[in-house]
Order: C-alpha cells, then sequence, then structure tokens
C-alpha cells in the first residue's frame, strides 16, 4: 500500500497536538500565577505572639462568600459610625503608614480622646473576641455581618458593662472606653482602631490591613 506523501500519520498529529496544549496550558497557568501573586496582598497576623490559648474557628456564615473587589469603596458605602463618640471626622488624622519601630508600619488609626469616652461599634455585627494583650491591652475584635471584616478597637481603659464574646452588637452601641491599656503612653489615652479583611479560614487575629482614614473620612 502507498502512503500519501505531505500528511503525517493520524497517531504522529495527536502526539503534537496534545504536546502543544500543555505547553499553552502551562503557559497559561504561569500568567495566571504572576498575576495571583501581583494582586493578592500579604496577610498579616495581629498580637499573634502573645497568643497564648487555644482558639476555634469562628463560625462562618452559611451560602457564597462575600467578596469585593474593593474593599476600601465595599466599607465607604456602609458609611461607618465613628468608633469615640464625639469624633467629627475633620478630626481624624491618617496614621496608618506610620513607622512603628524599625520594620513595621502602623496599619491602624489612633484617635486621641479623653479618658473614658465612648467607644462605638463602627457597624452592625458580633463580638468575635475580648482579648488583652501586652500591645494592645484590652481590645475587642468584632465582625462584620458578613464575617467578610474585623474591626480592632484597642488600648481600652474597660469594657462596657455585660459585654461578652459572641454578642451581637449595634451600630453604635458602646463596646468600652477610651483608654492607656497595653503599650499606649499613660499620658495619652486613645483609641487604636484598625480594619482588616478576614481570610477563608475567619480567624479573628489575622487578616490583611485595610486603611480606615479614606473610609472614615468619606
Amino acid at each position: 500500500m502507498t502512503r500519501r506523501r505531505g500528511r503525517r500519520p493520524p497517531v504522529v498529529w495527536l502526539a503534537a497536538a496534545a504536546g502543544a496544549g500543555f505547553l499553552a496550558g502551562m503557559a497559561a497557568m504561569s500568567a495566571s500565577s504572576r498575576l495571583i501573586t501581583v494582586r493578592d496582598p500579604p496577610v498579616v497576623e495581629l498580637h499573634s505572639e502573645v497568643r497564648t490559648e487555644a482558639v476555634a474557628p469562628a463560625v462562618v456564615p452559611s451560602g457564597p462568600p462575600i467578596i469585593a473587589a474593593d474593599p476600601t469603596e465595599d466599607l465607604r458605602k456602609r458609611r461607618l459610625q465613628l468608633p469615640v463618640e464625639g469624633l467629627t471626622r475633620e478630626e481624624l488624622r491618617d496614621t496608618f503608614n506610620e513607622a512603628r519601630g524599625s520594620d513595621r508600619r502602623h496599619e491602624a488609626l489612633d484617635i486621641l480622646a479623653p479618658r473614658n469616652t465612648p467607644v462605638l461599634a463602627v457597624e452592625d455585627g458580633r463580638v468575635a473576641k475580648l482579648f488583652s494583650s501586652k500591645a494592645g491591652g484590652l481590645t475587642v475584635y468584632q465582625f462584620d455581618p458578613t464575617s467578610t471584616y474585623a474591626y480592632y478597637y484597642a488600648h481600652l481603659e474597660r469594657y462596657a458593662d455585660g459585654l461578652k464574646d459572641g454578642d451581637h452588637v449595634q451600630r453604635g452601641q458602646v463596646l468600652g472606653y477610651v483608654g492607656t491599656s497595653g503599650n499606649a503612653p499613660a499620658d495619652t489615652p486613645h483609641l487604636h482602631f484598625a480594619i482588616f479583611r478576614l481570610t477563608d479560614e475567619k480567624r479573628w487575629w489575622q487578616g490583611t490591613a485595610i486603611d480606615p482614614y479614606p473610609i472614615l473620612t468619606r
């Protein structure tokens, strides 16, 4: 039987096509990996060095995860309550990128106020953890209603009466009072307020920091 010239046998043609498809797939995966690496911000641990107890993961709401392409814009739309009673937006100062020590950023707002000024929940949610640490002193970790974000209130003088882990709180509810617990200067009562986006594990001490200043001042 005579074989026609200029045509590859079917087996050879299929092998070549499969090889080309494999190389194209690997190139696409490589490009995708680079995009994810660039797009995803680093995860930061908050006060993990002083956590001494075993912590059960938070209960995650059922249903598909809520993922905002732009967390800052998402939070702006919520018109969050200012976290200190009597505070005006004009009084806020952006301290998010200020240096703390030689190797880290502040990643929070310091809001000066007289000692025992009420500290307010910025929106509805629940108390994920009341925690005392060497750095933050008396602190509150509050999850938003979707468990997408955590709001962190630190250096409190004391908690609101009866406040406990797991409590559902409402926007404007008193969580505690401005103080100088933790490593805050004794003569400078203030609230250390931070926002971070939770990881998929929904751990109250872990997330990606978000600058509260452009959210609270809009």
